[in-house]
């Protein structure tokens, strides 16, 4: 049943949607009626995308959607559809490639105006409330008076769209050599900031994938320099304002070029990889500071984004209400001088030092944000205090300004569950583990996984996407499927329990059944189950989130050397051999892929541990670093093909295998290492 007159988001769950709820605007929620509404009506549709943390979502809305005129030009000339990006990529992709063609950049808000068809004719990003009008009413009338420009506009827009999905298949033979991904590291340089870290220019992302990459070749390949780099980058990110000193946890960017002042919002998505990233790290470097912040940001996941039933909460929105009750980004973050020296007394003077409340620590309107730039061992000598005073008074300013900022409105948060970045987080929390071995994070885990199979689990084999009230909706997208897969398999090489093996190998050949595409040798990013969009998309492209193409094949890899299954290891190999002509071109949109070729070019250590201390000796093997190399293990005789027949009564023993090829089975850890050192 469709309303005519009326805003329908209020029966939406989407915290974003329900922020929309009360414009003046007749929105609707994504849909096949209100799709057919528009075609019966014959008449264009608004398509408006953004996400509960979305500082510019929220001035448009304010400046534009709260406003009576604006709802004037939109209700009487088009059908308007709201749509949360978290909640569906896939329209979300489809828009954003039609607007990139249209305008060579994309973001959030995404705003397209489209045929009743749903095929898009015009789109950008953040538009002003008069520019918005007029460009409506020019289209609108455009369309009263000469509909065919329009339709002959979309189908080469369509075109356009469509070609972007495109990958060829690569006929060369398959060969995977370092020099490719010296080559590519070698252009990727071209583009980073040896001083502050990261790449050169502001707004900084941190794109943890790209560092986990560079991590894992740099030490892997002994590569001294870009080890500098990469350590750069990790402290100046740990010491910056992005990283939140008080709470934990880290903001999505920061918009100068030192890491400084973040853009405020929190996702769980960012914090999830570098959780891994930083144990990752700590476990090459053995620095301290690098275990403070998985630790500080995990209890910032722990305190503020998640749920009763050990679900992750998808965002923390960069706004709150300021102390003259207006909402300002960042209110809930900063601090004044006075309320500082108020707060430390005698402690100022160090605190201030510690966390630049100066000129380098200033922001705007008497405001700060903390960051670092001294090491401790410089404030240790300049203030004549010992470690480990310095490191007691660290623990109560933070708790002091913890309870101090509580006392303040907190930011809105999204509080829908999302199965991909609940996964992702699984993954942080197994990386935290496996580095630590801290039982709190294997259990925050194994809770999670629990309610993916519990809860976010079809009868038919297949996922859910979205989780709210109780309620599991929106079909799963290869994102979903990607990085529980990868959750999963992770929680199987922490703790040896075959079950999680199995279901990411069903989850696995689900993929297969039902997104896999013949012509590319790639996996579509929606379900063949779906409804058509105008483009059916595949996203191979690695971003803030590595593409879920890459996920998988990295997926198959694994799988393939758990199960021998050689069908999946031609998989991922053609996914991989796809796009080597890509790589060199745009190597940081191709790290994840890249972190999937060094497992070729390097040795690839197969490791089978079995024996009833199995799981005693997983934990010392994972004190070092080694990240080419998997396990897999059991305590007693197992049927998988690399631990079959290996099991001897009151023995554990370790085998190192590479290609097959199995060396000698050791007892002792250290002779395990030896073999793939």
């Amino acid at each position: 049943m469709t309303h005519q007159h009326t805003n329908d988001l209020i029966h939406e769950t989407s915290p974003y949607l329900l922020q929309h709820a009360h414009n003046p605007i007749h929105w609707k929620a994504w849909s096949d009626d209100t799709l057919a509404e528009a075609k019966d009506k014959n008449r264009l549709i608004i398509i408006s995308v953004g996400y509960a943390a979305c500082h510019w979502c929220h001035v448009m809305e304010h400046e534009s959607f709260e406003d009576i005129e604006v709802a004037q030009v939109m209700n009487d000339n088009y059908i308007n559809i709201k749509v949360d990006r978290e909640e569906r990529p896939d329209i979300d992709q489809v828009y954003m490639n039609a607007v990139q063609l249209l305008t060579g950049s994309g973001g959030w808000p995404l705003n397209v105006v489209a045929l009743p068809d749903g095929r898009p004719v015009w789109g950008g990003t953040y538009f002003k409330k008069k520019q918005w009008m007029n460009t409506l009413e020019q289209i609108a009338d455009l369309y009263h008076s000469n509909p065919e420009k329009l339709y002959e506009y979309a189908s080469k827009l369509e075109a356009g769209i469509k070609s972007l999905d495109i990958v060829n298949l690569n006929t060369d033979d398959v060969k995977f050599e370092k020099s490719v991904i010296d080559i590519a590291i070698n252009n990727w340089s071209q583009n980073f900031d040896y001083d502050k870290g990261g790449t050169n220019r502001a707004p900084k992302f941190m794109m943890p994938n790209n560092l986990r990459f560079l991590l894992r070749e740099t030490y892997q390949n002994n590569h001294v320099e870009l080890q500098k780099y990469v350590n750069i980058t990790l402290t100046k990110i740990a010491f910056g304002g992005i990283f939140d000193h008080v709470g934990g946890g880290f903001s999505r960017y920061s918009v100068d070029d030192r890491w400084h002042v973040p853009h405020f919002e929190k996702m769980l998505y960012d914090n999830a990889q570098l959780v891994s990233l930083y144990s990752d790290a700590y476990l090459a470097t053995k620095n301290p500071l690098y275990k403070e912040v998985v630790y500080d940001t995990l209890d910032f996941i722990k305190r503020e984004l998640t749920n009763t039933d050990g679900t992750f909460y998808s965002s923390l929105d960069a706004d709150s209400i300021n102390q003259k009750g207006d909402l300002e980004e960042g209110a809930y973050y900063v601090w004044t001088k006075k309320e500082l020296q108020h707060l430390l007394r005698d402690d100022f003077t160090l605190f201030s030092d510690y966390y630049s409340i100066n000129d380098y620590g200033f922001w705007e309107h008497d405001n700060y944000v903390l960051i670092r730039k001294d090491s401790e061992d410089i404030i240790i000598q300049k203030h004549n205090i010992t470690s480990e005073d310095l490191k007691e008074k660290i623990t109560l300013w933070k708790s002091l300004l913890l309870h101090e900022r509580e006392k303040k409105e907190r930011p809105r948060l999204d509080d829908k569950i999302l199965t991909s970045w609940n996964a992702l987080m699984i993954k942080g929390y197994m990386d935290a583990y496996r580095v630590f071995n801290e039982e709190a994070f294997l259990n925050a885990a194994i809770k999670n996984a629990q309610f993916i199979i519990h809860k976010q689990s079809k009868d038919e084999g297949g996922l859910y996407h979205n989780y709210k009230n109780g309620k599991s909706t929106i079909n799963g997208y290869l994102e979903d499927y990607a990085a529980t897969i990868d959750a999963f398999i992770a929680v199987y090489e922490n703790t040896l329990d075959n079950t999680w093996l199995r279901h990411a190998r069903n989850l696995t050949n689900y993929v297969l059944d039902h997104f896999y595409d013949d012509a590319s040798k790639l996996f579509f990013f929606t379900s063949n189950k779906d409804a058509a969009l105008v483009s059916r998309i595949i996203e191979y492209i690695d971003n803030v989130i590595p593409a879920s193409n890459s996920m998988m094949a990295k997926n198959l890899f694994k799988l393939s050397h758990f199960y021998g299954n050689s069908a999946y290891e031609d998989m991922a190999k053609t996914m991989l051999h796809n796009m080597l002509p890509e790589l060199k071109k745009y190597p940081s949109g191709f790290s994840n892929w890249m972190d999937l070729m060094l497992n070729y070019t390097n040795n690839y250590y197969e490791v089978a541990i079995v024996g009833e201390n199995a799981k005693e000796k997983v934990c010392t093997l994972n004190k070092t670093y080694l990240p080419n190399k998997f396990i897999a293990g059991s305590l007693k005789e197992n049927d998988l093909p690399l631990l079959k027949n290996r099991f001897s009564e009151g023995n554990t023993h370790i085998y190192v295998c590479v290609d097959k090829a199995c060396k000698f089975p050791v007892s002792e850890v250290d002779k395990a290492i030896n073999l793939m050192t």
